[in-house]
């Protein structure tokens, strides 16, 4: 059985950014019998967890712990809509699991489109101070019952591939309890429901799925759930080539969520062909998203280097969508990276203010004929 012959994107949904209120309101007006209210976050929007599923194995999931990061809150959204044109496919999957999925952990940032919340607080880092409100109401689910799983859902930069060709459209990770990185038992429960997905979606998507680096951060939020007990398996989203709206990313993310819940359900802590986990390439910082090549400043000396620029997400207040702002993140020789795009400019004019590109700046310039 293919999954993706099912999926079905959430029309209601179209866009990357989602509206926090959109959200809030869609929950109450289709699935107000399985969602309930955890909180408050800190400028006092709802924090909704929705429950699904009768089976024994128990599973927490959120999405939006970083703001800007929507992916996995559209996976969730799509796996359900995709459920009620396969209703054989859901009895089967929740007979075996119960599934507590928080919705956008972190709805301040969210609006905002900011990883941190509006207290200005990474919640990937405040697993021990505990100085985020949003926080609290994560690590009190996960002390409310035994949680065989956990899943944390992210989303990574463009700059990461698998192989310096290839973007980690997914990457996946069986986090560290300790410095040493030691496979424990735990690790090898994730790393088995890792396997799985990865051995459904390498076909789907050969070479662009990834391993996230396994180094300890004592103030992360997997880190510490599996250091606690808890196997945590982190899902990172990235860049799928030609797709900065994700939609591809997010198609492919959501058939990743439910090969995952279902190796949940059939592996039921077993951690059988963990091993195939050590197959996945670990990701590389190989890339940007523009680079021009051979670049002939407008300098008394002669100057030709290259220009590499970096997309940033930009949100507007009353727009309904995320904009990307193209900024400059490196001048000089940048043979080391490739870039999503490349434009060899020999032989082109460089028109700008200014005599050379500034770092960390919105970029000011056109390459001419």
């Amino acid at each position: 059985m293919n999954f993706e012959n099912f999926y079905i994107a959430n029309p209601d949904f179209p866009n990357r950014y989602i509206s926090p209120e959109k959200l809030f309101s869609y929950l109450q007006t289709n699935l107000n019998d399985y969602i309930h209210e955890i909180g408050r976050s800190f400028l006092d929007k709802p924090i909704y967890k929705l429950s699904v599923g009768t089976g024994k194995i128990n599973i927490l999931a959120w999405s939006q712990m970083h703001g800007n990061e929507s992916n996995a809150t559209h996976a969730m959204l799509d796996l359900l809509k995709t459920f009620d044109n396969a209703p054989d496919l859901k009895e089967e999957l929740f007979s075996k699991i119960s599934l507590d999925f928080i919705f956008m952990l972190n709805p301040d940032g969210s609006e905002k489109w900011t990883r941190l919340n509006a207290s200005e607080i990474d919640l990937n880092r405040d697993f021990h101070n505990e100085a985020s409100t949003e926080i609290k109401f994560l690590k009190n689910l996960a002390a409310s019952k035994k949680y065989d799983y956990a899943l944390n859902l992210h989303e990574q930069r463009t700059i990461f591939t698998t192989d310096g060709i290839h973007p980690a459209t997914l990457s996946f990770l069986a986090p560290s309890e300790n410095v040493e990185r030691t496979i424990t038992e735990n690790r090898k429960k994730c790393m088995a429901v890792i396997a799985y997905v990865f051995n459904h979606l390498k076909e789907l998507i050969p070479n662009q799925i990834g391993r996230y680096s396994d180094e300890f951060y004592p103030t992360s939020t997997g880190d510490n759930f599996i250091k606690l007990g808890m196997p945590t398996i982190l899902f990172e989203g990235g860049h799928f080539a030609d797709d900065y709206s994700r939609k591809e990313t997010r198609k492919y993310y959501t058939i990743a969520l439910y090969y995952a819940l279902e190796a949940i359900s059939e592996l039921n802590s077993d951690t059988k062909d963990w091993e195939t986990y050590q197959e996945i390439p670990e990701n590389q910082e190989t890339h940007y998203d523009i680079v021009y090549r051979n670049v002939k400043l407008n300098t008394e000396h002669e100057c030709i280097l290259d220009i590499a620029v970096q997309y940033r997400e930009v949100f507007e207040d009353g727009k309904d969508e995320i904009s990307f702002v193209p900024f400059v993140a490196e001048a000089g020789d940048v043979k080391e990276k490739k870039g999503w795009l490349e434009i060899d400019c020999t032989g082109k004019r460089y028109v700008s203010d200014t005599k050379y590109p500034k770092l960390d700046t919105e970029v000011n310039f056109k390459i001419e004929d």
